[in-house]
C-alpha cells in the first residue's frame, strides 16, 4: 500500500513558478501520475511518469511549461510548474498507477489509486 503527502501548492500570479513535491511511503515502485481538479470539475490529467523516470506524459495544457520528475531514492515525485496561468488554478493530487488497461489508459484517472490529500494552487491574474 502506498501512501503519500502533497506540498508546494500556494497562491501566486500569472507568470510564476511552483514546484509540488508528492512524498510516497510504502510501495513505491510504480508509475505516477499528477492530476488537478477544480471545483465542479471533473479530475483532469496533468502529467505522468514511469518508475524509472525515463517516460513521460503531459496533458496538452500544459506541455511546455510543466516537468515531472522523480527522485527513487527519496521516494518523491514533483512536478515543476512554469508560467502558471489563472487556468492552472485547482487542487493537485499525485498518486501511484495501479491499473493497467487498454480502457482505463495513463491518463484516466480510473487507473490509479492511493489519492493523496491533494495541495491547492491557485494563480491568480
Amino acid at each position: 500500500q502506498v501512501q503519500l503527502v502533497e506540498s508546494g501548492g500556494g497562491l501566486v500570479q500569472a507568470g510564476d513558478s511552483l514546484r509540488l513535491s508528492c512524498a510516497l511511503s510504502g510501495r513505491t515502485n510504480a508509475n505516477m501520475g499528477w492530476f488537478r481538479q477544480a471545483p465542479g470539475k471533473e479530475r483532469e490529467f496533468v502529467a505522468a511518469i514511469n518508475f524509472r523516470g525515463d517516460q513521460t506524459y503531459y496533458a496538452d495544457s500544459v506541455k511546455g511549461r510543466f516537468t515531472i520528475s522523480r527522485d527513487n531514492a527519496k521516494n518523491t515525485v514533483y512536478l515543476q510548474m512554469n508560467s502558471l496561468k489563472p487556468e492552472d488554478t485547482a487542487r493537485y493530487y499525485c498518486a501511484p498507477r495501479t491499473l493497467f488497461s487498454s480502457t482505463y489508459e495513463y491518463y484516466n484517472p480510473s487507473s490509479y489509486s492511493s489519492w493523496g490529500q491533494g495541495t491547492q494552487v491557485t494563480v491568480s491574474s
